[in-house]
């Protein structure tokens, strides 16, 4: 799968351990940075530069990491077509994909350890959309709602 992976300071060790085990597992990363550790960086810098390139479609699908991951995916579901969670139990990383069609992971650096990082990664890449009955009404409504936001 071709991912696309980006952090702040406070996610940047997790997001490189995460970045070498995808990459030895076989998958493609687009990794938009951060590229070296800088205290002074901010976090909606890194999620503008991973839900827009999972939208130009540069992606299959991201994973952000900040410390808490949640100004993180805050700040990622600004952008229209991004459908960004914060998930810290693998549940919520894989049902959020199968009934939510959730293309962006966000992650908290400082509160998940790398052993749980990893299975809700393998969560999130392993599950696939169910694009029938309830979850795709679901989505649809929730897409109307996005596109409502546009036009105003």
């Amino acid at each position: 799968m071709r991912l696309v992976i980006g952090a702040d300071h406070a996610g940047f060790a997790l997001k490189e351990k995460l970045r070498k085990q995808l990459q030895a597992a076989g998958h493609e990363i687009v990794d938009v940075g951060a590229y070296e550790y800088n205290r002074d960086d901010d976090y909606p810098d890194f999620a503008a530069a991973v839900g827009r390139a999972v939208v130009a479609g540069e992606g299959e699908r991201g994973i952000l990491v900040c410390g808490s991951g949640v100004g993180a995916c805050i700040a990622a579901n600004k952008i229209d077509g991004v459908r960004a969670c914060l998930c810290h139990d693998i549940y919520s990383a894989t049902q959020g994909v199968e009934h939510d069609d959730m293309n962006v992971l966000c992650l908290g650096g400082l509160i998940v350890g790398d052993a749980l990082a990893e299975k809700l990664v393998q969560g999130f890449i392993g599950a696939q959309f169910i694009a029938e009955g309830r979850f795709q009404r679901r989505l649809d409504k929730v897409l109307a709602l996005e596109d409502e936001a546009d036009s105003r």
